[in-house]
């Protein structure tokens, strides 16, 4: 199972939020590309960078700095945020993204994600951001109608072969990761699974990698890596416990 760090963007610094609430975001650093060179420099085998900005205006903000840091990885970088249609979407691969990240759209526009998996293949990935099971939208503001395992067979049938999963009240808060709602999702399709919200420590992944589920491919650690609560190393350390 992979670890992947990431790097989330507002008004051009590297920051945290609580839950997904712009009101409670944690500044760690004015240069992400930095940052994200200390990743990579640590072991990170891929990036995940969202553009928070992006997400809350419905079209990318940040392009220029994802920019630079795609051009600095060795790595793949894997961008989300606001890239709600097909010219975003192109724009954040033309700029050096290896794979883009798509939500809201999945979401309110379903109807389109067989157009855009064709379009787009491996590069395009579904994240579906939840609450109590339920699809949150544009930025985790917005509650659908949806529930998560619904969507998630949607994208499955669209030909999409890799979901990320949030649970958006784990995002942020330490506090481990929702264990039985990752095993719902992964149960309930046959596509790829990254986890993410609230891994905390090696024991969370440790955790995940326990379920001994096939398609649970990696895990988005954040803020726990910012906060110094775990290192990358000993994340990466837990999530091959059984390689």
């Amino acid at each position: 199972m992979a670890i992947i760090p990431a790097i989330d963007l507002k008004s051009g610094k590297c920051v945290r939020l609580r839950q997904g609430r712009p009101d409670q975001a944690t500044a760690y650093s004015d240069d992400p590309v930095s940052m994200a060179l200390r990743w990579e420099s640590e072991g990170a085998e891929r990036l995940h960078v969202v553009d928070l900005d992006g997400a809350f205006k419905g079209e990318p903000v940040h392009l220029e700095i994802i920019s630079r840091i795609a051009a600095a990885m060795r790595i793949p970088v894997q961008v989300g945020g606001g890239l709600r249609d097909v010219q975003h979407i192109r724009d954040a691969l033309s700029i050096g993204a290896a794979a883009v990240v798509v939500g809201t759209t999945a979401c309110l526009r379903p109807d389109q994600l067989s157009r855009l998996a064709s379009q787009f293949g491996e590069r395009l990935i579904v994240a579906i951001d939840a609450k109590d099971g339920i699809v949150r939208t544009e930025g985790w503001t917005r509650k659908s109608s949806l529930g998560a395992a619904e969507l998630a067979r949607s994208v499955e049938e669209a030909g999409i072969g890799t979901i990320i999963y949030t649970d958006v009240s784990r995002d942020g808060m330490l506090g481990g990761p929702n264990i039985k709602a990752v095993e719902r999702m992964c149960g309930s399709v046959k596509c790829d699974i990254i986890a993410a919200g609230g891994i905390s420590s090696p024991s969370d992944v440790s955790a995940l990698v326990g379920l001994g589920l096939p398609n649970l491919k990696g895990a988005i650690v954040g803020k726990a890596l910012y906060d110094g609560r775990a290192s990358l190393r000993d994340l990466m350390l837990a999530a091959r416990q059984n390689e």
